[in-house]
């Protein structure tokens, strides 16, 4: 094959679904191999991190830094509204739950107002 071909890249989002650290990551691309969804780019610098090139593709799934055998070289950046674990207080007793606890309150029996 003797056409070039070219990538580009979409739109800038507010933050880059994945992070390297220089210093640890060895371009060895296993990364971007694992990726499902192509969001990564080998970079044409040897033993340079890879290219985030579809951030806003990215399912936040973790492949990649699953697959990586660098300790550290790679992290997720999940956005603001993934990281914050959703909690409720309630009114009467004080007491504050969150989603995925251990023991969660029993379920609300009351018939809805109105």
């Amino acid at each position: 094959m003797k056409q070039k071909v070219y990538m580009t890249p979409n739109p800038a989002v507010p933050n880059d679904p994945v992070e390297f650290d220089e210093k640890i990551c060895n371009g060895c691309n296993q990364c971007v191999e694992a990726c499902r969804n192509d969001v990564l780019m080998p970079n044409p610098e040897k033993g340079k991190p890879p290219i985030v090139l579809y951030s806003d593709e990215c399912w936040y799934c973790g492949c990649c830094v699953q697959e990586c055998n660098r300790q550290g070289a790679i992290s997720m950046v999940h956005p603001l509204n993934q990281s914050l674990p959703v909690s409720w207080k309630r009114a009467a007793t004080g007491e504050i739950f969150r989603l995925g606890m251990l023991s969660p309150p029993p379920p609300n029996t009351r018939p809805p107002s109105g």
